[in-house]
């Protein structure tokens, strides 16, 4: 690759032309249009945070650096932002009047509101630019390169930029756009967020299978790189969210970010009742014994048999002890064992006395029977019987 430095470019250059994209939150074009700010393998803009964006600010009207940026020639005075759109961005929304600066008295100052020596200082503010030329996989090697400082970039920012293309393009228009009246829906559902395309990777992970193995999304992306439509992906992720909200009438917090792909491709062809469902939510969402509601929902549509998903709560030492020493009792003047189930019957445990350690608590009245974990409900078991009992 090669690369050639530039510290003749000025601020007002590069923001001569400046377009700004309200509705993708992007820049697009400066350096009188011979720059693309934000190419398709560039992560959103997200410095419009009113900290971010006004320190770059700050740091030019201080006569502070603000870093090296790199430009990629793609044709005959033609040019990317490689590294910088960030900073590029955040200057040309204050010189097109998007956000203020704060004086010493917290008063407001917009690029217009500045006296002419200061507007003067930013536009001849000049900058440090390598312009760089080589092969896409060099060009994009070096992206990564030099994106390991600052904001890391998340893992579907990386897979973007390595392949970029019209899929992409088409796929972040949908998924990455905070301004699509969906995200509202989606985001009972879904983790993370929209300019950080973790709605993005959600889509490709559900339709790849990469909860199952995460290079399956790679494998996704670069198979459909060129492809000039998103239908099969849209399609499959409408077709999650369509079956969760079919299944479940209830939207509960715990629901956010679960394995909801893995889930559809496990039960989707199950049919379930919705109300009896939505009873089943709202009694184990109530249930003080259930320490986990994350799992209420696999929980139910495994047909409640894994209670493990719930982490229900077990007995305390306190109440084990109780147990343990009333039961202990009881048997030794009976002069049978103190674990039920070994003094029922003729054998060689029947007059067993077990240590504490030696038995495990037990509902007698199982959990997902209605027994409560109180001490009324607990007995103790000998290992063996507690671990062959299950859940009869």
């Amino acid at each position: 690759m090669i690369t050639t430095l530039r510290t003749d470019i000025t601020i007002g250059d590069v923001c001569e032309g400046f377009v700004y994209n309200e509705f993708e939150g992007k820049g697009l074009f400066g350096l009188s249009g011979k720059l693309v700010i934000q190419p398709e393998y560039q992560r959103n803009y997200i410095y419009a945070d009113g900290k971010k964006d006004v320190a770059v600010i700050e740091s030019i009207l201080k006569g502070y650096p603000i870093g090296l940026i790199y430009f990629v020639k793609v044709a005959e005075d033609k040019y990317e932002i490689l590294d910088g759109q960030q900073r590029i961005t955040s200057i040309g929304r204050f010189k097109t009047n998007k956000f203020p600066v704060f004086d010493e008295n917290g008063t407001p100052r917009y690029f217009r509101g500045l006296n002419p020596e200061l507007q003067e200082k930013i536009n001849k503010t000049p900058l440090t630019i390598y312009i760089c030329e080589g092969e896409e996989t060099e060009i994009k090697e070096w992206f990564k390169t030099i994106n390991i400082a600052g904001v890391p970039l998340k893992e579907q920012e990386l897979a973007n930029a390595i392949h970029s293309g019209p899929f992409v393009t088409l796929a972040k228009e949908v998924f990455s756009n905070s301004r699509n009246a969906n995200i509202q829906k989606w985001s009972a559902y879904i983790s993370g967020a929209v300019d950080r395309q973790d709605y993005l990777r959600t889509a490709l992970e559900w339709i790849s299978k990469g909860y199952e193995n995460e290079d399956n999304i790679d494998k996704y992306m670069s198979l459909h790189r060129y492809d000039d439509n998103i239908n099969e992906l849209k399609l499959y992720f409408d077709s999650v969210i369509d079956w969760i909200s079919s299944v479940f009438d209830d939207v509960k917090p715990a629901m956010k970010g679960l394995e909801w792909g893995r889930l559809y491709e496990t039960y989707h062809n199950t049919a379930y009742n919705n109300q009896e469902v939505s009873t089943l939510v709202n009694q184990l969402y109530e249930d003080i014994f259930v320490k986990n509601t994350k799992g209420i929902f696999e929980y139910i549509l495994g047909g409640c048999q894994d209670k493990s998903l719930l982490d229900i709560r077990v007995f305390d030492e306190s109440t084990k002890r109780v147990a343990y020493t009333k039961q202990t009792n009881s048997a030794k003047e009976e002069g049978k064992s103190n674990c039920p189930l070994c003094a029922v019957g003729n054998n060689a445990n029947a007059t067993k006395i077990w240590s504490l350690k030696e038995m495990d608590a037990d509902h007698v009245t199982a959990w997902t029977r209605g027994g409560s974990t109180t001490i009324e409900n607990c007995e103790m078991l000998c290992k063996t019987h507690n671990r062959s009992k299950g859940n009869r």
